[in-house]
């Protein structure tokens, strides 16, 4: 495994990150999830990344029961605030300083720890001052419950301000986790820029673009039983890349895999982190044979011709609009 710093930071973050949004509590057993951060930390995955909002808590709960026994010193937590959580009462959601500071409580305990490396705004909140939110980041910095902030999918703009105020604050504000693939390349205009100028860094998640660059959706084809695409959220999230024209260029990424020694997900794992903002790519599970083959990605080098060649094949169907969201 290599190991990359995070944002302008002293903190050092495994190149390969785990997550468990879409599996843990929900889509896979527990002891199974088990199997799957055993098999990160044995393959020298150091940093797990999870939210509250997860399965509605539950993938809190069961990554903290899986890493209950590790030396806390030798990984790094991280998880988010903002979705709703709870019965959904009036401040069960969002980026005020009551729901920040109870949630992080809440995480804590499900985590079965002291503090987090990262605590992440998973998304920016349009109704609250965004002083308000800096403030409340910063008294769990000061009170040792998080060592770290960042944020999740903020745009340029939201950035630059965030980080004006954490300057203010000595707020240590390290990193964004956007979406980011071959074919989702939204975050390269105007989010990367605004983040090296910032000093912070990209945690970038679904670097396989919720499975389609592994090859696995035709053209024409029938969808996978038990894939992300027969899921209903992950269906939702999935359908703009399920276009005939996506799926066919997507085949054409196999010769190159093919000559770089790499199968077809490594190959976009490596993709996103050829980016030096990148400092680690999340990749997520069901069995912990995917862990061991996605990390494999981590130091790879891909050089320009093999660059250029995915362009070309991509042309046309790679999205670089920074207006356009994620659905999540």
């Amino acid at each position: 495994m290599e190991f990359r710093r995070l944002g302008r930071s002293g903190l050092n973050i495994s190149e390969i990150s785990y997550g468990n949004w879409l599996t843990h509590g929900s889509q896979v057993e527990e002891e199974q999830a088990q199997a799957c951060v055993r098999a990160a930390l044995d393959a020298g995955i150091t940093t797990f990344d999870t939210a509250d909002v997860y399965a509605n808590t539950k993938a809190e709960s069961v990554l903290g029961r899986a890493l209950a026994g590790e030396r806390r010193e030798s990984v790094e937590i991280f998880t988010k605030v903002f979705w709703p959580t709870g019965p959904g009462g009036p401040n069960d959601k969002g980026l005020g300083r009551k729901h920040i500071l109870e949630s992080a409580n809440a995480s804590l305990k499900r985590l079965q720890t002291d503090y987090v490396d990262l605590y992440q705004a998973h998304r920016f909140d349009r109704t609250v001052p965004l002083e308000e939110t800096m403030l409340a980041f910063s008294e769990l910095v000061r009170q040792g419950k998080a060592l770290y902030i960042g944020v999740s999918e903020w745009n340029a703009e939201q950035i630059t301000r965030g980080a004006a105020l954490a300057r203010e604050l000595n707020v240590p504000f390290i990193s964004n986790q956007p979406q980011y693939s071959m074919l989702w390349r939204v975050i390269e205009p105007q989010v990367v820029p605004a983040s090296e100028r910032e000093g912070l860094s990209q945690i970038v998640w679904s670097p396989i673009a919720q499975g389609v660059l592994t090859g696995k959706y035709l053209p024409g084809g029938e969808v996978p039983a038990g894939s992300r695409a027969t899921d209903e959220r992950g269906s939702k999230m999935i359908a703009g890349l399920m276009r005939d024209e996506v799926l066919t260029k997507v085949q054409e990424l196999k010769p190159i895999a093919e000559e770089t020694g790499l199968t077809m997900a490594q190959l976009a794992v490596a993709w996103v982190l050829q980016n030096p903002n990148v400092a680690s790519a999340i990749i997520g599970a069901s069995r912990p044979e995917q862990v061991h083959e996605n990390v494999k990605a981590a130091g790879v080098k891909l050089d320009a011709e093999v660059l250029e060649k995915i362009d070309k094949v991509l042309e046309g169907v790679v999205q670089t609009d920074p207006r356009l969201t994620v659905v999540a």
